[in-house]
């Protein structure tokens, strides 16, 4: 009898917890402001990363003006990113967001991992590889990976969970190839609901939002 291994047709599985600061090493577990941005740029660049103003710019560009010419790259390169990501993602419980130049992709939980497991699920796996190849493809950019819980009654169970949620995203990413330098990782427990907290608003605060911004 003759077995036949398929590398496709395997589950994934996230690997051991004490690994994962090896796969997130170069991440910063902090909030992605603007000043945070800045700190990171350097070792974000010292690691291979390039600012949206390298990018490629469209002909039309008016000579000499660069901030204006700087934000019309970076609106059409956001914009591609947003069309190609939602393109993509066609799923139920995926959503694509446009907020100005950012691009959010938000992620309910049940859609990416199992039930009643804390691990990726098979489809989450197909969506994060897809997330991974538009991401690598757009790398002149930052993203903060942010986990929410719905309300609980313990708020450290809460930020632990949802933690927990945004690294496996992290680590996930991290494996497929996305350099840890352009990431912020986040666990926000019950903040920011985005629906009501009754049953099925519970399943929906339960997720993870991707937040991608142009690299300056």
């Amino acid at each position: 009898m003759v077995l036949l291994w398929c590398a496709g047709c395997m589950q994934y599985h996230s690997p051991e917890r004490a690994t994962w600061p090896q796969y997130l090493r170069g991440a910063s577990f902090t909030d992605m402001t603007e000043m945070a941005r800045v700190a990171k740029r350097p070792v974000f660049l010292g690691a291979g990363g390039k600012l949206i103003s390298t990018v490629d710019a469209p002909a039309t560009l008016d000579y000499g003006n660069k901030v204006q010419n700087d934000n019309i790259v970076s609106v059409n390169y956001m914009s591609n990113l947003e069309y190609e990501l939602y393109d993509a993602l066609r799923k139920p419980g995926i959503s694509v967001q446009r907020a100005g130049t950012d691009v959010v992709v938000i992620l309910v939980r049940d859609a990416i991992m199992e039930l009643d497991v804390a691990d990726i699920s098979p489809d989450g796996a197909d969506t994060l590889k897809t997330i991974a190849k538009i991401l690598k493809k757009y790398d002149a950019t930052f993203m903060e990976i942010a986990g929410y819980t719905d309300a609980m009654r313990n708020y450290q169970a809460a930020d632990a969970l949802s933690m927990d949620m945004a690294q496996r995203v992290g680590v996930f990413l991290a494996q497929h190839d996305i350099d840890t330098t352009r990431m912020f990782i986040v666990g926000r427990g019950a903040a920011r609901p985005i629906a009501a907290q009754d049953d099925i608003g519970r399943l929906t605060n339960r997720r993870v939002e991707i937040r991608i911004v142009p690299a300056r």
